[in-house]
């Protein structure tokens, strides 16, 4: 039995590299969510730690919360925030300018005191065996969890709860913007647009009725003459417009007559 326990106790070498390979990128994944400049960028550094993390708690026998932590925490929250960032657009050109007074020292004092307990907490932590990992999940990992979130750190459970939903109401109020003005009916619209001299009714659609109908032709107005709205602008720009004015069509009269002509030439020298 005692073999047994040290064997269950010891860390083998395949899980020795897996730590120092895996903690290795967690930790640059870290530094890179925090030194980034692009927030697109930290975003997906956080990701990548988080799912680091996942294959720690799987490792581990925790595979309930290794689950969790990719299915909740990298799939749908990181995930969320992911689409937000490029939605809104946020840059690094975006102004860094300090709204409340101090609130960069104070950042700094929280860093510091975290980083303090958490090497006091290292420090003081047992390496050398495992404490209750077998006992924790001998009922089911997920009746192990249940057990210690709702019995032994319940407080702590809904103090986070409660701290995530105030940390959302305070994102919606600083997002929420009042609107100065009111906003215009359709009625205000339409008189503007009157009033601007814009094009109301539709567009006229391209081509000569009852002689041509294509693109490249503009279509005539009620007076004949020819309408430029008619006609794609790329069009214009190349000069592959083809001309419709009276000109050009007196040209394809004359030219109509002469065909005429030489078809009725044509028939009574048949007749001869």
């Amino acid at each position: 039995m005692s073999q047994l326990a040290a064997a269950a106790s010891a860390t083998s070498t395949g899980e020795a590299v897996q730590f120092w390979v895996l903690g290795t990128v967690a930790v640059l994944g870290a530094l890179g969510t925090i030194l980034l400049r692009r927030a697109v960028h930290s975003a997906l550094c956080l990701a990548g730690t988080m799912i680091i993390l996942a294959v720690f708690y799987l490792a581990n026998g925790a595979y309930f919360l290794g689950i969790v932590q990719v299915v909740v925490y990298t799939g749908a929250i990181m995930m969320l925030f992911l689409f937000v960032v490029m939605l809104v657009g946020v840059t690094a050109a975006d102004s860094l300018k300090e709204t409340i007074k101090g609130q960069r020292w104070l950042a700094a004092a929280c860093g510091l005191g975290f980083g303090i307990l958490l090497i006091a907490g290292i420090g003081n932590a047992s390496l050398k065996h495992f404490n209750g990992l077998g006992k924790a999940n001998s009922g089911g990992n997920v009746q192990g969890l249940a057990a210690l979130i709702f019995t032994k750190y319940v407080f702590a459970f809904e103090i986070t709860g409660a701290l995530l939903i105030t940390a959302a109401v305070g994102a919606m109020v600083l997002t929420h913007r009042e609107r100065t003005e009111r906003a215009a009916t359709q009625r205000e619209l339409a008189e503007a647009r009157v009033r601007g001299g814009k094009q109301l009714p539709p567009l006229p659609a391209p081509g000569v009725y009852a002689r041509h109908n294509a693109v490249d032709i503009p279509g005539l107005l009620p007076d004949g003459t020819p309408s430029e709205l008619t006609v794609n602008p790329t069009l214009r720009a190349r000069g592959q417009i083809r001309d419709v004015s009276g000109e050009a069509l007196g040209e394809l009269k004359a030219l109509e007559q002469r065909s005429q002509d030489w078809l009725e030439r044509t028939e009574e020298e048949a007749k001869k």
